[in-house]
């Protein structure tokens, strides 16, 4: 077992139970209380374990490897590395930021993807639309996660089969989807919301509709 592995720890003096993953600020102290701690557990790499599977998909099914997402305006680094992550667990090619978006340059986003921008290429532009219509002439479907009156309801998606190659946008969590795109976009989706709130975290929602889109069912 490496010695470095992470650890689970127990305050003495709080009872505070926490992980304690590689460097921590306050060393062996309690984050809560700057008490002394004791280890609890220490836990092995992955790679110290046997195989992981995956109990969430239908592993008889294959991973899409034909999407992307294009993230516009997203201006949460926080978001931008959780949706690196989920998009290299359901199998997207490539992520396109752009505008404001920020990139895996910012520390913060790095922190939050866990090592995804590593697995999942990447690459930066300026102008989405720009981009969008490039990316529709080389035979791109274009979807756009938004409320509008041309969306459809994520519910309804059935996957027939179709091996085009599609991008999901995700747009600014508060101005949403660029006019110009839901203009460039083949189909655009929203997901039913059934409490007060009128949509989701950008990082929760690309999450949800990526795994309908990749043709498993909610």
């Amino acid at each position: 077992m490496n010695p470095d592995s992470p650890q689970i720890r127990t305050c003495l003096s709080c009872g505070l139970r926490y992980p304690l993953i590689d460097a921590n600020t306050f060393g062996t102290r309690c984050p809560a209380c700057l008490g002394e701690t004791r280890l609890t557990i220490r836990l092995g790499h992955k790679s110290d374990s046997a195989p992981q599977h995956s109990a969430s998909l239908d592993s008889s099914r294959p991973l899409r490897t034909d999407r992307a997402v294009l993230l516009d305006n997203i201006r949460s680094a926080w978001n931008v590395g959780s949706i690196f992550r989920s998009a290299d667990g359901f199998g997207f090619t490539h992520v396109y930021l752009c505008g404001i978006t920020p990139t895996p340059e910012s520390e913060a986003v790095t922190k939050t993807s866990l090592g995804a921008q590593n697995t999942v290429t990447w690459s930066y532009h300026k102008d989405a639309v720009k981009l969008v219509r490039g990316l529709k002439k080389e035979g791109w479907q274009v979807w756009s996660l938004e409320e509008h009156e041309r969306a459809v309801s994520l519910s309804t998606f059935f996957h027939d089969g179709d091996s085009s190659p599609a991008i999901l946008i995700i747009g600014n969590e508060i101005t949403g989807v660029d006019l110009d795109l839901l203009d460039l976009s083949d189909l655009i989706i929203h997901i039913p919301m059934h409490g007060d709130k009128t949509s989701f975290n950008v990082a929760v929602a690309f999450g949800i509709a990526a795994y309908q889109l990749n043709g498993y069912s909610i």
